[in-house]
């Protein structure tokens, strides 16, 4: 028998009552260490006190007005995010995909407005995560959520991560553009270097492309800058966001230089609840935190101390994490190991993580813990890893007892 909410997740056994900072605790009162932060969403923590009163506000305002009308909360908000990025304009939605929706649509647009429609093709990467719509899942790829979904909806040519010889040889007359994250999130924490993205940059540039990022998980702190392709000092044409925008309330928005949104014009796109009153309120207040200088020199320095404190538990526990990847508060554990045993295993430690491609476990706190919580998770991190050694060896016993 189905039950009454759709049974599309394998969710853990596991609920939360509260959440307070960093930490989240059940009915029961069990603290547990959020390492995960709602998959990057909540980069403030769990209820932090300056979201809940801009929430609280505004609920006691209006909620929602539709985009009939204008917005105040989406001006402010948009000028904030004109005057501190690349961009001239923004769009407001209520996820990361719908942001890259508006993406999608705005690079084949600005083809179509320019005299050449046949330029409608993005080109993507394997390992590559946009979203769970028909468009996005065709622009991922990824044959496990195009699966039964058929048919794939056309527009997109998919390239090994990171090939830039590749790349160029698939530039072609109906190549709209190039459509990467900075670090591939869902994929493994797979960085891209930040040389390739300036070369990306100029390939583009020379046939007359768009650079679309998906910055939907890196973006608003989370690599220490406030978005992870000024790493490598480019900009892009488009850019959609999302996640940690609202603190935990859920927006996202695409972001574009006039030049690409030349053909978004009165009707070409919308949304009923996009940059609604009460979204507007807590992104406002949650971005204007996120662009203090102060906040992102502790997301650096915060990210290289947990860096070097894994490097560390690599030392102690090669047969269980291979390697560290990425940058400052967006980190990946391979493992050697199955990654849900560890993921299981810090469960049991009362350390959330997630999951991720290529045998990673993501490790995304809340962008304002301090060292205790790096200590805390360590802990747990060096008792999980212990345990599941232990469960290792004693297999190998049994294993050489029946072989004998």
């Amino acid at each position: 028998m189905i039950t009454p909410v759709l049974p599309t997740y394998a969710r853990a056994d596991l609920e939360f009552e509260r959440g307070e900072g960093p930490y989240l605790f059940t009915a029961t009162g069990e603290r547990y260490l959020d390492f995960g932060a709602g998959i990057a969403v909540n980069a403030l923590g769990h209820a932090h006190p300056t979201l809940v009163n801009a929430l609280t506000e505004q609920a006691q305002k209006v909620w929602h007005v539709s985009n009939i009308y204008k917005i105040p909360g989406q001006e402010r908000l948009a000028r904030k995010l004109v005057d501190a990025t690349f961009a001239d304009t923004v769009f407001f939605t209520n996820s990361g995909a719908e942001a890259l929706e508006c993406a999608i649509k705005m690079a084949r647009r600005y083809h179509f407005v320019g005299g050449a429609p046949e330029r409608n093709e993005l080109i993507t990467f394997e390992g590559a995560f946009h979203g769970r719509t028909l468009a996005t899942i065709a622009a991922g790829g990824n044959k496990k959520y195009l699966e039964g979904f058929g048919p794939d909806m056309p527009g997109f040519v998919h390239l090994p991560f990171g090939d830039l010889k590749a790349l160029e040889k698939a530039i072609t007359s109906t190549t709209a553009g190039i459509l990467i994250e900075p670090i591939q999130g869902e994929g493994g924490i797979r960085v891209l270097p930040n040389e390739d993205l300036r070369k990306i940059r100029a390939l583009c540039d020379e046939a007359g492309i768009l650079l679309v990022l998906d910055e939907v998980q890196t973006g608003f702190g989370r690599t220490g800058k406030l978005f992870a392709h000024e790493l490598a000092g480019v900009t892009p044409d488009i850019m959609s966001v999302a996640k940690a925008l609202g603190g935990g309330f859920p927006v996202g928005a695409c972001l574009a230089t006039e030049n690409a949104a030349r053909g978004m014009t009165v009707g070409t796109h919308g949304s009923t609840y996009g940059g609604n009153p009460l979204a507007m309120a807590v992104a406002d207040a949650a971005v204007s935190m996120m662009m203090q200088e102060d906040f992102l020199a502790h997301v650096r320095s915060i990210g290289v101390k947990l860096k070097q404190k894994l490097a560390g538990l690599i030392d102690q526990h090669p047969s269980i994490i291979e390697e560290v990847r990425g940058e400052a508060l967006m980190l990946g554990l391979k493992c050697r190991i199955t990654n849900t045993d560890l993921v299981q295993a810090l469960r049991k430690e009362h350390l959330l993580t997630v999951g991720a491609g290529d045998n990673v476990v993501r490790l995304l706190p809340p962008l304002i813990i301090d060292e205790s919580h790096l200590d805390e998770a360590l802990g747990a991190l060096d008792r999980a890893c212990s345990a599941l050694e232990a469960e290792l060896a004693q297999t190998s016993v049994k294993a050489a007892g029946g072989a004998q």
